[in-house]
């Protein structure tokens, strides 16, 4: 199972950079470095599957697609059920590599939706392509950093108010 930094790392790894989008995951030897950190062997359909992934989570949690798009991702997805020392009841998915890493994303994003629905978001600045869990008690993070995003959109802002007061 992946936890909620992981679950960004992949939702962020097509970040906007000097306002040209990039792909940590369509490079090969930044998909091989990539696949690496997060324990997955580098070969070359992994980065393929979880750009798939990534691709259709994104647009998801946008609201430009439906859950049910992730539907063909879990075809074929076998989970066993287990009993911990604790007594506590655990799945395990029957995957290996990149495909089980997919599947164990959308079990972060719906453990997510379930247990704390819209913290999980893409940035309010049109202009970034990444996601952020908010983790503030009033639920009203909007941008991925404040000292990027928020800044920028703030300094606009006050920039075409200022401009509209003296014309």
């Amino acid at each position: 199972m992946i936890d909620e930094a992981t679950l960004l790392a992949l939702l962020n790894s097509a970040p906007v950079i000097d306002g040209v989008r990039t792909d940590e995951l369509a490079d090969p030897d930044r998909a091989e470095r990539w696949l690496r950190a997060n324990k997955i062997p580098a070969r070359a359909e992994d980065a393929a599957i979880l750009r798939e992934a990534r691709d259709l989570l994104q647009a998801v949690i946008r609201g430009d697609r439906r859950p049910s798009a992730l539907k063909p991702l879990l075809e074929g997805v076998v989970s066993r059920p287990a009993i911990t020392a604790g007594g506590r009841l655990t799945w395990t998915v029957d995957l290996s590599g990149a495909r089980a890493f997919a599947v164990d994303a959308m079990i972060a994003w719906d453990e997510l939706n379930r247990t704390r629905p819209g913290r999980l978001r893409a940035c309010a600045n049109d202009e970034c392509a990444l996601f952020l869990l908010d983790r503030s008690k009033s639920n009203s993070a909007r941008w991925c950093s404040m000292s990027t995003c928020g800044n920028k959109l703030k300094a606009r802002r006050h920039y075409q108010r200022a401009r509209t007061v003296e014309n």
